[in-house]
């Protein structure tokens, strides 16, 4: 397992409350036709976060550990897309705390992956 160093918390713990954060967002949207697959594609990869950055922890080489961090941070990515979107279904102020909370997020996986670059 690959050891990170200077996480002030565990990424895992936060990626998983962001996680149910989406999860517990989603049910109040409305569901139509129109919101059905953005709020389907937000929770693919919102959950997807902690997931593949769970398998970067567990990974045996610092190889694997970067391509699953970058995979995570893909996800984020497309997190923020779909939650961008979600500004269209609905003005919650809880929309704008993920958002932040998504960039958040972005910024501490590409701090990992540029560390271990060098």
């Amino acid at each position: 397992m690959v050891q990170i160093v200077n996480t002030p918390i565990d990424l895992r713990d936060r990626t998983l409350v962001f996680a149910k954060d989406v999860l517990r967002f989603t049910k109040l949207l409305n569901k139509n036709s129109t919101s059905r697959p953005i709020i389907n594609q937000l929770i693919r990869s919102s959950t997807s976060i902690g997931a593949n950055f769970i398998e970067a922890k567990d990974s045996a080489s610092k190889k694997d550990f970067r391509n699953k961090t970058l995979i995570a941070k893909k996800e984020a990515s497309e997190t923020m897309y779909w939650l961008r979107l979600c500004e269209e279904l609905t003005d919650f102020s809880e929309l704008s705390r993920l958002q932040n909370e998504c960039q958040q997020i972005i910024l501490i996986l590409q701090k990992i992956i540029t560390t271990l670059a060098h």
